[in-house]
């Protein structure tokens, strides 16, 4: 074989294994049977949440994934698969699961969440937790409960001092 081809190939791996390390998650799906149009609206809704959509080669993405220590994944990668690339652990997971219940044709088949190997019910249920806003916003929440009903039974017992 040619040496510029095997080193193309070895870029490739190279370039899989870093997108795989840099990644919160990185979300396995098989797309056979979704039109282009299908496809480039599920593009367009994981760029909104700066998710990268990518096809590799199962052979590269088997050898990145058992680079990283990663062996369990090779069982997801049969068949035409995508692999969406997130900085946030849940959304690129939502997405796709929410993309899937309107599309019969693109399955969840696994992927990797904060470095564990996720199998496609894992995945379904990571999809259930809300995103980093919602986090956020449920843990303010939280914190301001306490605050609130402090205020409030101070505000009582002022107003029945007062009275």
């Amino acid at each position: 074989m040619n040496q510029s081809i095997l080193d193309a190939k070895k870029a490739m791996v190279i370039e899989v294994t870093e997108k795989l390390k840099a990644s919160k998650s990185a979300i396995i799906v098989e797309y056979r049977g979704l039109t282009v149009k299908q496809v480039t609206d599920l593009r367009r809704e994981l760029r909104k949440e700066g998710i990268e959509f990518t096809v590799y080669k199962n052979s590269f993405t088997q050898r990145a994934a058992a680079d990283l220590g990663y062996d369990a994944l090779s069982s997801s990668l049969t068949g035409p698969n995508a692999i969406a690339f997130g900085d946030d652990a849940v959304a690129p997971s939502r997405i796709l699961a929410k993309f899937a219940k309107k599309h019969k044709k693109l399955v969840l088949k696994g992927g990797i969440v904060e470095g564990t190997v996720c199998n496609a019910e894992k995945i379904a249920e990571v999809s259930a937790f809300p995103g980093r806003d919602g986090m956020y916003s449920q843990i303010l929440g939280m914190l301001q409960s306490p605050v609130r009903s402090f205020a409030y039974a101070l505000q009582q017992i002022a107003d029945q001092k007062s009275v």
